[in-house]
């Protein structure tokens, strides 16, 4: 069954949380599997920080006839986050006024203002209810912050590795990440590829929060006991900053690192725990037991103050990207949610009917 990409173009002026406005903005968005009649079946996946619309290129093993999440069944949504480079409007977009690219002009953004705009495009496409959202990472922000922006219209929430405040320590790592693009010279030019050496070292800096000291212990290691140079692991570093920098940009890292670091859903709710008293959806909270950037606690405390919700742990050897990688175990924790849920509304339909 074929994936479609589509754009949809929002023609108004979009008033940020900052106050700043766009003239208009489209995002880039992908669909898979058929919409059934009572359209009840839709599935809205965010990506994470490099990700983009294509689902099925990052979290392949979860999508796709036969799998978890299978095209027969489901209606899947994903759409590139505002600000992002693939395909939405963002800072190599060209703004409408002055009819150059935003570059560093391109006003920030919060995780509030990237869903806000997802929202416009769920209304556009006429769904009032989603069964199931689903998020990791930065699009595991975005999905709690729009399950309490929009209570009434997720059923279910499935929360991957991720939190509900940022962490100072999320937060300097994100900041030390673009001290290495300030540093780029290219930085300061309005350009396609200002920053790209900063890039490649902000993404070495990433690695090192993505994964976790076994991780690199297993497959950086020399095999040997004589070499003093031109390590496994130096080389590694290299490779992913240069391969990240061929296909992402500086502006759209620098600008959805800050939207990270930005989330808050306490913030004007009168913190986190009384946000999380207002959530509606029957939630998941997933962690992965070596994850060095999203700490278990993180989600922990999530389900503790979220009623009825479930927490599953991931053990993984990948630290955060353990959230990408094990697929088999975060299938299996979904499943067990989905039959959960099955089984409670049967018992309580048994209850009903005494």
């Amino acid at each position: 069954m074929p994936k479609t990409h589509h754009i949809f173009h929002h023609q108004q002026e979009y008033k940020l949380e900052s106050g700043a406005v766009l003239p208009g903005f489209q995002l880039a968005y992908t669909t898979y599997g058929t919409l059934n009649p009572e359209r009840s079946n839709v599935l809205w996946v965010c990506h994470a920080l490099t990700g983009n619309s294509d689902f099925t290129e990052w979290w392949c093993d979860l999508f796709g006839e036969g799998k978890l999440f299978d095209p027969r069944e489901r209606f899947v949504v994903c759409a590139n986050a505002l600000g992002g480079c693939y395909g939405s409007t963002g800072p190599l977009s060209v703004n409408p006024r002055t009819l150059q690219p935003y570059f560093h002009a391109f006003p920030q953004l919060t995780n509030r203002d990237i869903v806000g705009a997802f929202d416009l495009l769920r209304e556009d496409l006429g769904f009032t209810q989603i069964h199931t959202l689903l998020g990791g990472s930065l699009g595991g922000q975005q999905a709690l912050e729009w399950v309490l922006q929009k209570p009434d219209v997720f059923q279910n929430l499935v929360h991957v590795a991720s939190n509900g405040r940022h962490s100072p320590w999320g937060i300097a790592f994100n900041e030390t990440q673009r001290m290495a693009i300030r540093q780029d010279p290219s930085w300061a030019d309005s350009t396609e590829d200002a920053g790209s050496e900063g890039l490649k070292t902000a993404r070495a800096i990433a690695m090192l929060s993505y994964r976790h000291y076994h991780t690199y212990n297993e497959a950086q290691q020399e095999p040997g006991h004589s070499i003093t140079d031109n390590f496994r692991a130096a080389s590694y570093q290299v490779y992913q900053g240069e391969k990240l920098a061929g296909r992402f940009n500086a502006y759209t890292y620098w600008l959805l690192s800050k939207a990270m670091d930005s989330h808050n859903i306490g913030r004007d709710r009168g913190g986190p725990e009384r946000a999380l008293a207002h959530v509606k959806a029957r939630c998941l909270f997933i962690g992965v037991d070596s994850d060095l950037l999203f700490p278990v606690e993180e989600q922990y405390f999530l389900h503790q103050h979220v009623a009825g919700s479930s927490f599953h742990l991931i053990n993984s050897k990948y630290g955060h990207d353990g959230f990408l990688v094990e697929a088999g175990q975060l299938t299996e924790a979904i499943q067990n949610f989905y039959q959960q849920k099955q089984l409670t509304e049967e018992l309580n339909y048994e209850e009903q009917e005494r």
